[in-house]
């Protein structure tokens, strides 16, 4: 019997804060106990226990394995009670669900970005307001974030703790070294709950996503048009500023992006092919 999603989203409680005596002796990672240190380092030494006995893919964490293992038993048993469609991860539904309730759970007012957590978007918000409590002592850069601060410092020291276990390529942060795995193991583990489309990178989807919702949370500021992308509203500012910065090198015209110039480039070629 498939689990059913009964509820729009799950009421989250905020957490209270915890000392973090446990510091990782690679990042700096703070932890609130031994065994949750002890699985992070696994993390630096690369060490895969949970092996898929089907296929003999390596995973970090039990949980992940479990995931894993649904692609090969085709096991869905999250279950939207709206349309029937099922999905084999908790957080896949969570996010079909928005498509029915149009609710988001934790969304910041000013740049529309979710969060599955308040106190998580509590910290987002930082950004916006400029409160920049974490300052580096070597430039004395400023950030809203101690976690923008520890990476920040990695500039500084080129300490990259987090190493490829496939090529050896390290990287400063662990965000990073996970997207890279992707070339080695062609995964695209993000699919869209509405479509069934996959894709390697988070951001990539929550694109698409909007193609599905229609939402458009970039506003310019001048006209008030709203666009689904943010490189599409910067494309579009140069409207109002007048920049317009590719040059047609043949005939000096000018254009706001790049993919217009390479258009009107096709027509001195054609003409070079008529002479």
């Amino acid at each position: 019997m498939p689990f059913i999603w009964e509820n729009s989203f799950v009421k989250l409680k905020i957490s209270e804060k915890k000392e973090k005596p446990y510091k990782c002796s690679n990042c700096d990672k703070d932890f609130s106990g031994k065994k949750n240190l002890a699985m992070h380092f696994k993390i630096h030494t690369g060490e895969k226990p949970y092996q898929c006995s089907i296929c003999s893919k390596a995973f970090l964490y039990n949980t992940h394995l479990i995931i894993h293992l649904r692609t090969h038993s085709g096991e869905k048993p999250y279950e939207c009670c709206q349309c029937g469609k099922a999905f084999s991860q908790n957080t896949t539904l969570a996010r079909h669900m928005i498509i029915h309730t149009k609710k988001i759970p934790f969304q910041c007012r000013l740049c529309s970005k979710v969060y599955s957590r308040s106190d998580t978007l509590a910290q987002h918000f930082r950004i916006h307001t400029g409160k920049e409590s974490y300052q580096c002592n070597i430039c004395n850069k400023a950030f809203p974030l101690k976690t923008n601060l520890k990476v920040h410092l990695r500039t500084h020291s080129g300490e990259k703790p987090y190493k490829c276990s496939h090529c050896d390529k390290a990287f400063s942060q662990n965000a990073t070294l996970v997207r890279h795995m992707l070339i080695h193991t062609r995964e695209r583990p993000f699919e869209c709950s509405y479509c069934g489309k996959v894709y390697s990178q988070s951001d990539t989807l929550a694109h698409h996503f909007r193609t599905h919702t229609e939402e458009k949370p970039y506003q310019c500021s001048h006209c008030g048009k709203a666009f689904s992308q943010n490189g599409s509203l910067a494309r579009h500012m140069k409207i109002h500023t007048r920049k317009s910065p590719f040059q047609c090198r043949q005939c000096g015209k000018v254009f706001t992006d790049n993919s217009n110039l390479k258009k009107h480039m096709r027509t001195h070629m054609g003409k070079r092919s008529d002479q």
